[in-house]
């Protein structure tokens, strides 16, 4: 419905961007752009090593080994020494107890079995130890406290079967949760139709796979098309409506021999599964989508736009363009509010450019300041040597934009046209 050394594949430096041409239906009256060479790099920059423009499902968090977490990991044995250390250092009427019986539990959740046993046994042993020192093994509080170090001991150990046994479940579930998502969301080819293709799935949920955003790419008879989607809500009632989506565009890029046909079988097969499934609690039918449409053998790009953020088309020199629709459309699936003929719209799409499609997670992700990232304004100017250098810079910056705190799936797609 995020997923991909030292370098990202951008260059760093910067070159003027041209005026941006006035965006208008039809073919812009502009001469051809001849072929460059594979990587559309601007004189006077460095040639960065070409990264092949690999499709890549990022997750949303990466796990990081902290000082915070090793000094977790190393809790259990620092409660057995301070509690040695606090018995030799204190009078016989106090007693380190609450440390011994802290450490068994503080290794459960963080160690396996075998460390959970030994960190119980060494505190244990330490208080049996200290009470045969001091002679008192008998006496009712010694006897009472080497008992409540067994017994929390032992309750550990049931505690860390219990984490072990609730991560596995955990673990085939994400793996089950990951196979769906690429059996509903299957990444694209890096090449199809003569156009380098990369694709980015991030989930705004750590270690989430399943979301309401989807893309699919096809190399159909009447060109590669393109489908771009966010559908409304979350959960499984989302999941079923991509994969609606997704079946009926398969169908429909084939058969269709317009771009607004597909669209409007998309929004029949959304009305029919809504109608299905009886009522919007139980499907997700609202959903903006963007259809593209590169004819073979001609420098344009159709795109029917319902309800979707505007996609962005890079060229080779650092100009950036933004695909404005000529007349707003409602997404799909909000026929009961009114309904008009889709039209295509159509711009030019010069050798060594890149189209950008995205979900709304990439505009309306925000800082700490409730500042959004604006990827025209990010983009513009700049010059990526393939798809996936792209996808993967966007995704990083919007990382350090919100501090990995996105609220919203971004799905990103790009095509380069080598």
């Amino acid at each position: 419905m995020a997923q991909p050394g030292g370098h990202d594949g951008e260059h760093e430096g910067r070159v003027p961007a041209e005026p941006t041409r006035p965006e208008v239906s039809g073919h812009p009256e502009v001469p051809p752009t001849p072929p460059r060479p594979s990587g559309d790099f601007v004189p006077g920059t460095f040639d960065p090593p070409a990264e092949a423009a690999t499709p890549h499902r990022g997750p949303a968090r990466h796990r990081r080994s902290t000082p915070a977490r090793g000094f977790v990991r190393s809790l259990p044995w620092l409660l057995i020494a301070g509690g040695l250390l606090f018995d030799a250092l204190t009078p016989p009427q106090f007693t380190a107890a609450p440390l011994f019986a802290a450490a068994p539990l503080a290794a459960a959740p963080f160690y396996g079995i075998g460390a959970t046993i030994i960190a119980g046994t060494l505190a244990s042993l330490a208080v049996l130890g200290l009470r045969f020192d001091r002679g008192n093994v008998t006496d009712i509080a010694g006897f009472t406290e080497i008992v409540t170090i067994v017994t929390v001991a032992v309750l550990a150990i049931l505690i860390n079967t219990l984490v072990r046994r609730s991560d596995a479940q955990l673990a085939s579930a994400r793996e089950i949760a990951e196979a769906a998502q690429r059996a509903v969301l299957p990444e694209p080819a890096e090449r199809i139709g003569g156009f380098d293709v990369a694709a980015r799935y991030e989930a705004a949920q750590a270690d989430a796979f399943i979301g309401g955003d989807l893309y699919a790419v096809q190399d159909t008879p009447h060109g590669v098309r393109v489908v771009v989607g966010d559908v409304r809500g979350k959960g499984m009632g989302a999941v079923a409506a991509v994969a609606v989506v997704i079946g009926a565009f398969r169908e429909a890029a084939e058969q269709e021999s317009t771009l607004e046909a597909v669209a409007q079988r998309l929004e029949r097969a959304l009305e029919r599964e809504g109608t299905r499934r009886r009522g919007i609690d139980d499907f997700e039918g609202f959903t903006t989508a963007l259809l593209a449409e590169i004819p073979h053998g001609e420098d344009i790009v159709r795109i029917v736009n319902r309800g979707h953020p505007e996609p962005l088309l890079l060229h080779g020199d650092g100009e950036l363009r933004v695909l404005s629709p000529a007349q707003p459309a409602l997404p799909l699936g909000m026929t009961d509010l009114g309904s008009w003929p889709d039209r295509s719209d159509e711009a030019h799409f010069p050798y060594g450019a890149t189209l950008l499609i995205y979900t709304d997670g990439l505009s309306e992700a925000r800082d700490g300041e409730g500042v959004f990232y604006d990827p025209a304004e990010r983009l513009k100017g700049r010059t990526f040597p393939g798809p996936g250098a792209l996808l993967t810079t966007v995704a990083r910056e919007v990382r350090e934009h919100t501090g990995g705190g996105s609220t919203d799936d971004m799905a990103l797609i790009a095509l380069r046209r080598p």
